[in-house]
C-alpha cells in the first residue's frame, strides 16, 4: 500500500490541555499526549489525557501513550485499556524486537476498546523486525511508528540508516497499516523523511523551547514544522472519508465511523 503523494500527518506531542489548545490551533493533524518526564513514551494521568481530549476540536484525533515498552503482558492490558476508556481514538503501544513483544500483541489482539485503535511504536535502539509488523496487522493494528527511546543519541535518521527507513515504511504498507516515524525530530529533518512515503511524522522536542522535550512548546517551532510538512486537504478526518490509498487515511475513515 502506498501513501498518497503529500497526504502526510503531523503529530504534535503534548503533556496539557494548553499545549493541546496551541498545537491544534496551529495545525497539528493528529494530538498526542504523552508525558516527556517519564520516558519516551510516557503516559499522561488519565483524568489529563481526558481534558486533552475534551478540549481539542472533534475533528482531530488525539492519540495517547501508555508507557515505555513493557514485557508484562498483563499489565500491558490493563494499561491500554484504561487508556482506551478515555475515549482517546489511538492508544499508542511501546515494542521492543523480542518473543516477549509477540506475546504482547497476541493478549492486544483480542481487546474491545471503545472504540480506539492501537498503535505499536518501536523503538529504534533494539532491532527492527519487520516481522513484527506483520504481526501487529493481523492482531488489528491501525498503524505502527518507528520512534527512539535514548533521545540523547540523537534523531532518528541519526539511529537508523535509510536502507531501514525504506524497508520499514514498506513493510507497514504493505501489511496495510499506516506508517510513522519519529524520534527527537526537528523541521530540518522533515525533507529528508518524507522521501520515505511516511504517513505520519511525529514531534515533541521540536516543537518546545530550546528544543527541549520537557520544556513548553514554542508557537514558532509548531508552525516551523507546520510550514514544512505538505497539509492535507480539508482536515485529517474529514480529507479521507472517500477513502484512497493511504493507510492513516484508512484508519481516520473507520474512526469516523
Amino acid at each position: 500500500m502506498q501513501n498518497s503523494v503529500g497526504a502526510v500527518s503531523f503529530l504534535a506531542s503534548v503533556a496539557s490541555e494548553s499545549e493541546a489548545l496551541v498545537c491544534s490551533s496551529l495545525g497539528a493533524d493528529i494530538i498526542d499526549a504523552k508525558n516527556p518526564a517519564a520516558g519516551a513514551l510516557g503516559a499522561l494521568p488519565l483524568a489529563t489525557v481526558r481534558q486533552i481530549r475534551a478540549c481539542v476540536p472533534t475533528h482531530v484525533p488525539v492519540s495517547a501513550t501508555v508507557g515505555d515498552p513493557e514485557d508484562d503482558a498483563d499489565k500491558v492490558v490493563r494499561a491500554v485499556t484504561d487508556m482506551a476508556a478515555t475515549r482517546v481514538d489511538i492508544v499508542k503501544i511501546g515494542f521492543r524486537a523480542g518473543a516477549a513483544s509477540q506475546a504482547v500483541v497476541e493478549r492486544l489482539a483480542a481487546l474491545e476498546l471503545h472504540g480506539a485503535r492501537l498503535v505499536a511504536v518501536v523503538l529504534a535502539e533494539h532491532g527492527v523486525d519487520l516481522e513484527l509488523v506483520a504481526r501487529f496487522a493481523v492482531a488489528g493494528f491501525a498503524g505502527v511508528m518507528l520512534d527512539t527511546g535514548d533521545k540523547a543519541r540523537g534523531a532518528l535518521s541519526d539511529i537508523v540508516g535509510a536502507e531501514t527507513l525504506a524497508r520499514f515504511v514498506a513493510a507497514a504498507h504493505e501489511n496495510r497499516l499506516f506508517a510513522g516515524l519519529a524520534g527527537s525530530l526537528k523541521a530540518s529533518h522533515i525533507p529528508y523523511l518524507l522521501s520515505f512515503n511516511p504517513d505520519v511524522l511525529g514531534f515533541r522536542g521540536g516543537l518546545c523551547r530550546a528544543g527541549e522535550r520537557t520544556s513548553l512548546i514554542d508557537e514558532q517551532a509548531v508552525r516551523s514544522v507546520r510550514n514544512a510538512i505538505p497539509q492535507r486537504a480539508g482536515n485529517a478526518i474529514a480529507a479521507c472519508r472517500q477513502p484512497h490509498g493511504n493507510a492513516i487515511a484508512r484508519f481516520e475513515t473507520e474512526s469516523a465511523v
